[in-house]
C-alpha cells in the first residue's frame, strides 16, 4: 500500500513567509515584534504537530495490520543533499516514521528489521531477480523487465524486494 505525503511545510509555508516578512519590518524588542514571533512559533508547531499526527496514524496503522515489518535503512542525511528534494525528504519525517515504527512494533510484539541500505530494492525485478541498472535515475517511475515482461512500478516494486530480503535474513 502506498501513502501519500501530505507536505505540511507545503502547506502552510506561505502563511509562515507572510509572517517572516512582518517580522523582518518590526523594531525588535517591541511589543508587536513578540506578538509576532509568537505567531511565527505557533504556525511552526501547527506544522509539527499535523506531521507528527500523520505519523501515528500510519504507523499505528502498519503495526496493527502487520506481524512483520520490514524497512530500508535509509541515509537521510545524504539523500537531503539533493537540492531538488530536498523540502520532500525533509517534510516526510521518515526517521521519525521509522522510530515510531520501532517503538510500536515492540510494544504491539510485532517483528521489526531493517535491510541494508546498499540493497538495490528499486533495480530488481520482483519476478525473475534481473537487475536493471537503468532504474537508478529516479525520474524512471516504471519499467519492464526486459527478462520476464513483467511491468513493475518503481516502490511497489522496491517493496517487494525489500519484503523478500526482510524474509530471507529471518530464515
Amino acid at each position: 500500500m502506498k501513502y501519500e505525503n501530505p507536505k505540511a511545510i507545503r502547506k502552510y509555508e506561505k502563511k509562515l513567509a507572510k509572517l517572516q516578512r512582518r517580522l523582518a519590518h518590526k523594531e525588535k524588542r517591541s511589543h508587536n515584534y513578540y506578538k509576532t514571533r509568537k505567531k511565527i512559533a505557533l504556525c511552526h508547531e501547527k506544522i509539527r504537530n499535523t506531521r507528527k499526527n500523520y505519523l501515528h496514524k500510519v504507523s499505528h496503522e502498519i503495526t496493527s495490520e502487520n506481524q512483520l515489518i520490514v524497512s530500508e535503512n535509509l541515509q537521510i542525511k545524504n539523500m537531503v543533499k539533493n537540492h531538488h528534494l530536498a523540502k520532500s525528504i525533509s517534510d516526510v519525517s521518515w526517521y521519525e516514521l521509522t522510530s515510531q515504527l520501532e517503538y510500536k512494533t515492540k510494544w504491539n510484539r510485532r517483528d521489526y528489521i531493517k535491510i541494508d541500505t546498499f540493497y538495490s530494492s528499486s533495480q530488481l525485478c520482483s519476478g525473475c531477480g534481473y537487475q536493471n541498472t537503468g532504474t537508478k535515475d529516479l525520474s524512471v517511475r516504471e519499467w519492464i523487465c526486459p527478462v520476464c515482461g513483467v511491468k513493475h512500478d518503481r516502490d511497489i516494486n522496491a517493496a517487494k524486494n525489500i519484503l523478500e530480503e526482510g524474509l530471507r535474513q529471518i530464515a
